[in-house]
């Protein structure tokens, strides 16, 4: 009864008009709050249109190395344009979905960083509203759609929007989208209201390659009030911008840049939230707005300073409301990013990620003169404000908080360290020269010092840089970085099919290829691994983007079977590499076979020993190694290392049989204790578990995956985890806190890297012993602090077991901290006594001048201190002769002399305390025993 009371409910209010419910709880009186903005979009296109509702993918990008951030609501669907999505994968069935994607654009082709605060409407994080028909709808409903949602139910003013539509391109053999055109004029739009726009303004494309097509946009005029803006539409006018973006895919752009029409046409809409929302609550900026204004205020309580104003410009004086902008941007960017597991780092998204935060805390002090830990403060109001419709926010904000303040700190570091590296630069120039290009490049790139913070400071001091030799070291870097292959290996353009020829095999009823053998393997009689050869039939060739009956000589080529056991990367396991007629091709599957297997035992390893709350993170399968990321509370500590290699060990001893199995994919994620990770599985799904067969992990209530390792998988793996023979982790670090990164090996050189560690163990302990004997000689003892420093560097450097590493670690800097300060006593001694002898030979002489033994300027320095000490009213010259044919010299002038060298300004060092230096045998010629006389 109440489930049918439940329905009756639903179908009366599916059937009651669908109109905009406004309850203004947060934003401006009769203003609907952000909130409601974004959930309005979602219900119409989810309950009016039929439209499927999917959550925001991870602004880290998944399969697209390419990309430095999720920077558009299609990314997480561009398999379904290129025609690469798994068939049984959810992600093939989408026919209509809606979503609003989280947005970073702030790096490669869409970069808005350093726009950021100039303006009022630039953001790094902004939020994409979108709705997608794959093969489905197309021109006419998505305009309908469009036009309704923003005239009937957010209620904008006809006569303040206005539509454009892609003109042509004669050179690209392209008519004017008039069926676009027709659409809007038959909804009513005006004719003065839908204008045409060429190649650059109406025509969209993912890349310089693949799926493309025109577009209509629609834009809306802030002022109104009756007036015709068309003239403004497209012309950079801030009182009239665009709102959202309609793309018709239903071409490919092809490597000669002709354009091929799609197999099937889709819609890809996208309309900013923040712009939607400024237009809803009659704003003339995205800072105005609900999305913003609780972040503002947060800056204003947190520094003190004067209130945000929203000037731009020259009126914004000391560039604060430019500020106000940066901080409260940047930090919902950091907000987003850290939750989506990028963290500030030195290469790729990482390294962008650093710099905004960076950038950020820079406006934080040195213009809104905020005390540290402000940017993090901010994080709760943030979450306060993107928390409902991003719950991973709220889930993340004290690692968010822990993450921002760990790198506020490391910054203001490095900028003390940099200003203390230009001011001794400074110091060494020549007068009248130009700052290193060379110090400038290391500050910036090792450092992160900003260039516009070195170029202040130099300014200040009446320095320049030498911009050019900057310039030259920038571009040098550029051209490193951007590389193509490496020398004398060819970029092979013929392993990835193009959505045209997909499409024209499934036209031709060619079935996707057969790759089920790849798990066709079986432990011979003596253990060994065997791998079926797999018999199979040449379809087709691929070459230069099309499929070919056959191709000439010398030629490179894709060949595309019916059946293969080789594997595809996917799944964080390498590609398999090999030749397709040699059947005993085993080594480099194997080895990922054999890692593959291993990081599934790492991470249940990992989970017993450190707690059930310890999440995969990311992980990378080599022949060679695994790496393996997770969360922590805290360092992993030596014991916890050696219990996690245990656990894996004692697994790899009892030789659990790895069971293997597809299974729905509803029924997979109802098995308690399975590991999986944010990716798309196909349906139905495979499941690896160790030890315990796969039916029974699947039995009702059943418990047995929590005490062994199970998860989804579509890797190769071993049949019984005693191949592995043995595992080493020979690298444990935090990259951020809270996340930690291993680094693993197996097999053979898991074993060597034991043999390494156990023999540079027992070199510590030899030097250890003798350590613990009667040392008197300073060279012998020098020599043992130089052993340790060379046995710390090996320690660092040589593959073994990380748990070892910093036990060794430990003991050597106790070691080295021994050796010093036995050195440094036994100077002491051997100081003391010298001294006493010259004290005896000169008699309380007022200058003592005169040649000694010494191995080391320190030690000539120790006794000329000692001398001193002893006979306060002497003044000491000590000369060192050395086998190098140069001298050392010391000198300390008693008190009672220096007054009389500054009184007669003689060549000696005014007001002199001790001094030494290295000076040739020839400037004194009178002293030493080897020059004359």
């Amino acid at each position: 009864m109440a489930a049918a009371g439940w329905l009756r409910r639903r179908l009366l209010l599916l059937a009651v008009p669908w109109r905009w419910r406004c309850s203004p709880h947060r934003g401006a009186a009769g203003c609907p709050p952000a909130g409601q903005v974004r959930a309005t979009f979602l219900r119409f296109f989810e309950e009016r249109h039929g439209h499927r509702r999917l959550p925001s993918a991870p602004v880290r990008p998944r399969g697209d190395p390419r990309l430095l951030f999720v920077n558009a609501g299609m990314n997480q669907f561009k398999p379904i344009f290129l025609g690469t999505a798994h068939p049984r994968s959810e992600l093939a069935q989408h026919r209509r979905v809606v979503n609003s994607q989280k947005c970073v654009r702030a790096g490669g082709k869409h970069n808005d960083l350093e726009d950021v605060g100039r303006d009022t409407y630039h953001h790094t994080f902004f939020e994409m509203l979108g709705n997608w028909s794959f093969g489905d709808y197309f021109k006419e409903e998505a305009c309908s759609m469009a036009w309704d949602l923003l005239t009937e139910v957010y209620e904008i003013p006809k006569d303040r929007l206005y539509v454009t539509y892609f003109a042509g391109d004669s050179s690209l053999g392209l008519s004017a989208d008039e069926e676009c055109r027709d659409v809007w004029l038959c909804l009513g739009v005006p004719a003065s209201h839908v204008l045409p726009f060429p190649l650059k303004d109406n025509f969209w494309e993912m890349g310089d390659t693949g799926p493309c097509g025109p577009c209509t946009e629609i834009h809306y005029d802030h002022v109104g009030g009756g007036r015709n803006a068309a003239a403004l539409v497209n012309q950079g006018s801030p009182d009239v911008v665009e709102i959202w973006n309609l793309v018709f895919m239903q071409y490919s752009r092809e490597v000669e840049g002709n354009l091929l029409p799609l197999p099937q046409h889709h819609v890809d809409t996208g309309m900013g939230l923040e712009r939607l929302v400024t237009v809803l609550q009659n704003k003339r900026s995205n800072y105005d707005t609900d999305l913003f204004t609780p972040i503002l205020d947060a800056i204003h309580k947190g520094c003190g300073g004067p209130r945000y104003q929203g000037l731009v410009g020259d009126a914004d004086v000391g560039h604060v409301n430019m500020a106000y902008r940066v901080v409260a941007d940047h930090v919902r960017a950091l907000c987003v990013c850290i939750t989506d597991g990028i963290y500030p780092g030195f290469s790729g998204a990482e390294l962008v990620l650093r710099r905004i935060l960076r950038r950020a805390v820079r406006f934080c002090s040195e213009v809104l003169h905020a005390p540290p830990g402000l940017l993090a403060s901010l994080v709760p109001t943030v979450v306060e404000v993107l928390g409902d419709a991003y719950p991973e926010l709220t889930k993340n904000a004290d690692q968010i908080m822990d993450v921002i303040n760990e790198n506020e700190a490391a910054f203001q570091s490095s900028l003390e360290r940099g200003r203390r590296i230009i001011e001794r630069t400074v110091q060494q120039m020549e007068p009248s020269t130009n700052f290193p290009a060379e110090v400038a490049w290391s500050l910036y790139g090792n450092l992160g010092f900003p260039l516009d913070l070195i170029d202040l400071i130099l300014e200040e001091k009446g320095i320049s840089l030498d911009s050019a030799a900057f310039n030259e070291l920038a571009l040098e870097d550029a051209k490193r970085k951007a590389g193509g292959p490496p020398a004398g290996q060819l970029e092979d353009t013929n392993t990835c099919l193009d959505v045209h020829s997909l499409a024209q095999l499934q036209s031709n009823n060619v079935p996707a290829t057969d790759d089920s053998p790849k798990y066709a393997y079986t432990l011979g009689q003596h253990g060994q691994y065997e791998f079926s050869p797999c018999q199979a039939t040449v379809l087709m060739l691929y070459r230069d983007q099309s499929l070919q009956k056959e191709v000439g000589a010398g030629q490179r080529c894709g060949v595309i079977l019916d059946r293969t056991n080789f594997y595809a990367e996917q799944g964080g396991q390498a590609s398999d590499q090999g030749y397709m007629i040699h059947l005993g091709q085993q080594a480099q599957r194997l080895a990922c076979m054999t890692n593959h297997t291993a990081t599934h035992v790492l991470n249940f390893a990992l989970r017993r020993v450190l707690g059930d709350n310890t999440e995969q993170r990311g992980s990378h399968v080599t022949a060679e190694w695994l790496r393996f990321d997770f969360n922590t509370k805290g360092p992993v500590t030596v014991e916890q290392l050696q219990q996690v290699e245990q656990v894996v060990q004692d697994m790899i001893k009892r030789n659990e049989v790895v069971h293997t199995a597809e299974v729905p994919l509803m029924l997979a994620r109802r098995v308690r204790g399975l590991r999986a990770v944010d990716e798309g599985y196909p349906d139905p799904v495979r499941i690896v578990s160790l030890g315990v067969p796969v039916e029974s992990v699947l039995t009702c209530n059943s418990e047995a995956a929590m005490q062994t390792s199970v998860e989804l998988c579509c890797g190769t793996h071993l049949l019984q985890t005693g191949a592995m023979e043995d595992l080493a982790i020979i690298s444990e670090r935090q990259l951020v806190k809270g996340i930690s990164r291993v680094i693993a090996v197996t097999g053979r050189q898991a074993k060597q890297a034991r043999e390494a560690g156990q023999c540079l163990a027992m070199e510590v302990d030899s030097v250890s012993l003798r350590m613990k004997e009667r040392i008197t000689l300073i060279p012998e003892m020098q020599n043992i602090s130089k052993e340790v420093g060379q046995l710390t560097k090996m320690v660092a450097s040589t593959p073994m077991p990380q748990w070892q590493r910093k036990e060794l670690h430990t003991i050597l800097k106790v070691l080295q901290r021994t050796a010093n300060t036995a050195v440094k006593k036994l100077e002491m001694q051997q100081a003391e006594e010298k001294a006493q002898s010259m004290l005896a030979k000169y008699c309380n002489q007022p200058v003592i001048i005169d040649t000694v033994p010494a191995d080391s300027l320190s030690m000539l320095m120790k006794i000329v201190n000692q001398l001193c000490d002893k006979s306060p009213g002497t003044s000491v010259l000590l000369l060192s002769p050395q086998a190098s044919g140069e001298v050392l010299c010391a000198c300390q002038v008693s008190k009672v002399s220096r007054t009389l060298v500054e009184t007669r300004g003689t060549c000696l060092q005014k007001g002199a305390g001790p001094t030494a230096q290295q000076v040739p045998v020839e400037a004194f010629p009178g002293i030493l025993p080897s020059a004359a006389g």
